[in-house]
């Protein structure tokens, strides 16, 4: 009898948890709080994100980690602050030397040990290093299509956009390789053709999901996309169809990769077991003004620690499994390791993270267990540690600084000569009254007595958070090499120009 109640008990176990989700994390570049429909911009046409938000479960008070791309994209993978992976300050280049370290444990080797198919396709931005040591296939992903860096840091004033010989207005790093396309480890196309580059990410998308569930396995798919970072570009099929211009163009075909995954996974019935997720690495380049992005109500943009820095869109869509509706409990792309794994069935890893499980949250309506979120600049020091602090419903600057990528603006506080400043005490915000920063509780100096309890555990947490803090070496400024640029043709001379293939052939 005992045998026949514990072999009950597995099939009822087996019944409410089912097998393994399937994971696509889509991640948008430079990507404003105010860039989508869904969340009020006027011209924007984004359907599929618009029907996600509406089916699905719609952040408010979503953060990033980074101001600028690289941190953001080490610590949704690894579900740890940047400054514990040494991926600051800034970014990484075609040269750099460094990279995320392969001791970092990322959410695509959390998945694969638990059985998952994992791919990555789009802009990694995490390094490359001496034969390719850091790319996404050396970090748990078993499919790479996709470019190591950032599409500017290389010559793409060949940028074009339809109709052919149109060349679209932007500037990129000059000196640099050409801009290469790797599948897995090898340059397939260098440089790359944006025309025809993002409908090669959906193909290859729609194969590897087509494929993992014609063999009945798991799948984690992580969509980095380039769009909207400047210069913008969009395939034939979108450009000049946007009333918003040229980032209208790219954010609509931004928007149909969306649709074309979701359609995918339409397409092969999986749709009941199938989690994805939405979100940005950063706010948006005001300092390109209408081609840089919107952060809509929010202060500031890239490069900043106000709200319109760091504070992004995010969706979590799971049909017939999150309930629609819209939520302002805090969240954080640290989280998302964290909560895939508990999806997943997975083990945390042996490190210390600083994500938290948001699986209640997003299948039962629970609450957040984040209460804080800690603010860090791309230029990290040490010594001054966390610029801005939120915790609940407050956020306290101890530094404020403007930024080159945030001018343009009417702000100036947003602006380059808006010099860093140390606020003691700090600058405090109800963001839930105020989420445009504008009017500091602390006025003049003064701490009314209401708001001492606030500020005093602010500090406290700001000190117990610096005093745990373990800073890894910095990645970025192990200083850079010209000959780890990749080029599809090594002997070939003058570098970077030479460097030209198609499909893995040279062209001489």
């Amino acid at each position: 009898m005992a045998k026949w109640i514990l072999i009950l008990a597995g099939l009822f176990i087996h019944s409410v948890s089912g097998s393994p989700p399937n994971i696509i994390l889509i991640f948008a570049d430079d990507l404003g709080y105010g860039d989508l429909g869904c969340y009020g911009h006027p011209t924007s046409h984004t359907p599929n994100l618009d029907m996600m938000a509406a089916k699905g479960l719609r952040f408010t008070d979503f953060y990033t980690t980074g101001a600028v791309c690289s941190p953001s994209r080490a610590s949704i993978l690894t579900g740890r602050y940047q400054t514990r992976s040494g991926v600051y300050p800034g970014v990484f280049y075609p040269s750099s030397r460094g990279g995320l370290p392969l001791s970092e444990v990322t959410v695509a080797e959390v998945l694969k040990s638990q059985g998952y198919e994992t791919a990555m396709v789009g802009k990694w931005h995490l390094g490359y290093g001496i034969n390719g040591t850091f790319l996404p296939t050396r970090q748990g992903f078993q499919h790479f299509l996709g470019v190591p860096f950032s599409h500017d840091q290389g010559p793409c004033q060949s940028l074009t956009c339809f109709p052919p010989n149109t060349r679209c207005y932007g500037t990129c790093d000059l000196g640099e390789a050409l801009l290469p396309v790797f599948m897995n480890e090898k340059i397939i196309q260098q440089p790359v053709n944006f025309i025809d580059l993002v409908p090669l990410y959906q193909e290859f998308s729609k194969s590897f999901i087509r494929e993992a569930a014609q063999n009945q396995k798991p799948f984690f798919l992580y969509f980095a996309s380039h769009h909207t970072h400047y210069p913008q570009f969009a395939s034939a099929k979108y450009t000049g169809h946007s009333p918003r211009g040229r980032y209208g163009d790219a954010l609509l075909e931004f928007d149909g990769s969306v649709g074309e995954l979701l359609q995918a996974v339409w397409e092969n019935g999986i749709q009941n077991n199938t989690l994805f997720f939405f979100t940005s690495d950063n706010g948006p380049e005001t300092m390109r003004m209408e081609r840089g992005g919107s952060s809509g109500l929010l202060k500031c943009g890239k490069s900043t620690t106000y709200e319109g820095g760091m504070r992004e869109p995010a969706i979590a869509y799971w049909h017939s499994k999150i309930k629609p509706g819209v939520t302002s409990k805090l969240a954080s792309v640290l989280d998302i390791l964290p909560t895939f794994a508990s999806l997943a069935g997975a083990p945390l890893p042996n490190k210390t993270l600083d994500g938290y499980d948001l699986s209640k949250l997003l299948l039962n309506g629970g609450e957040s267990p984040r209460n804080t979120f800690h603010y860090y600049p791309p230029s990290i020091d040490p010594a001054k540690g966390i610029f801005a602090l939120r915790f609940g419903k407050y956020k306290a600057h101890f530094y404020t600084q403007g930024a080159f990528h945030s001018e343009t603006t009417p702000d100036a506080d947003c602006h380059i000569t808006a010099g860093l400043t140390a606020h003691d005490p700090p600058l405090l915000f109800d963001l839930d009254t105020d989420p445009a920063e504008n009017y500091n509780l602390l006025k003049g100096g003064r701490v009314p007595k209401d708001l001492e309890p606030v500020l005093n555990m602010i500090l406290q947490e700001r000190d117990r958070f610096q005093n745990s803090m373990e800073y890894g070496e910095s990645q970025t400024n192990l200083g850079k090499d010209p000959s780890l640029r990749p080029c599809c043709n090594p002997e070939c001379t003058p570098k970077p120009n030479c460097c030209r293939c198609q499909e893995g052939r040279s062209q001489k």
